[in-house]
């Protein structure tokens, strides 16, 4: 029998339903991933955990590795659209630079969209501890870098495969951005400002570091106490 039209969910309460749905088995997987270790969390513990089937897990995700990088995700569509939105006069570097720090800016809303900062921040650690999780990153990350050149290269009106200059841009900055990263877990893992502030550091020194000629640095003295 067919329900009424009052009684049909509209449009928006459909895709509000399957939001929560989404978020939900994201955050029971990143809790599960947290608690017990990507590898000995399995998709049916997963989706026991959100209260759904497997086969709803399915609807959502491929697999285990999408959930668990669902941050990544949207950190990188973030990235791109922060990209698309940059005013055509700025220069290609700045154009860049300018849509990573409005995405670093926004990392709480992100947060927010996903999961929980918590959740969000212990992923890293997880990553790190799963060659196969591990591998997947490092595959999206080159896939991201290929993505942001071809943005770069539409903006510049240049042929990616004839000329260079997109990919060396995009890997210049996303190696910075990795310094970033690697510097901020380091020294302030729980400081969102802290984070911003080197972001905002590294990348106008990337400008310096492209930009100008640099001063031949001191040779290291050789002691025997050093190189023996």
């Amino acid at each position: 029998m067919n329900l009424p039209a009052s009684a049909a969910p509209s449009p928006g309460s459909r895709e509000l339903n399957r939001k929560r749905t989404r978020d939900t088995l994201v955050h029971a997987a990143l809790d599960l991933f947290l608690r017990r270790g990507y590898d000995e969390t399995t998709i049916d513990e997963i989706a026991a955990a959100a209260d759904v089937s497997q086969r709803t897990f399915f609807r959502y995700f491929d697999s285990k590795e999408d959930v668990a990088l669902s941050f990544q995700e949207a950190l990188e569509l973030q990235l791109i659209q922060a990209l698309r939105a940059r005013p055509a006069e700025e220069s290609p570097l700045t154009a860049l630079r300018q849509a990573s720090l409005v995405t670093w800016g926004n990392l709480e809303h992100l947060f927010a969209e996903v999961a929980t900062y918590e959740l969000c921040m212990g992923m890293p650690r997880v990553v790190d501890s799963s060659p196969g999780l591990l591998g997947a990153h490092l595959r999206r990350a080159i896939v991201l870098e290929e993505n942001l050149a071809l943005v770069i290269a539409r903006r510049e009106g240049v042929d990616p495969d004839l000329d260079l200059r997109p990919r060396v841009l995009v890997a210049a900055v996303c190696g910075a951005m990795r310094v970033v990263n690697r510097v901020w877990s380091q020294q302030h893992p729980e400081d969102l400002w802290a984070l911003r502030a080197l972001t905002l550091v590294h990348l106008e020194q990337l400008s310096t570091v492209l930009n100008s000629d640099w001063l031949p640095a001191p040779l290291p003295t050789r002691t025997p106490e050093k190189w023996d």
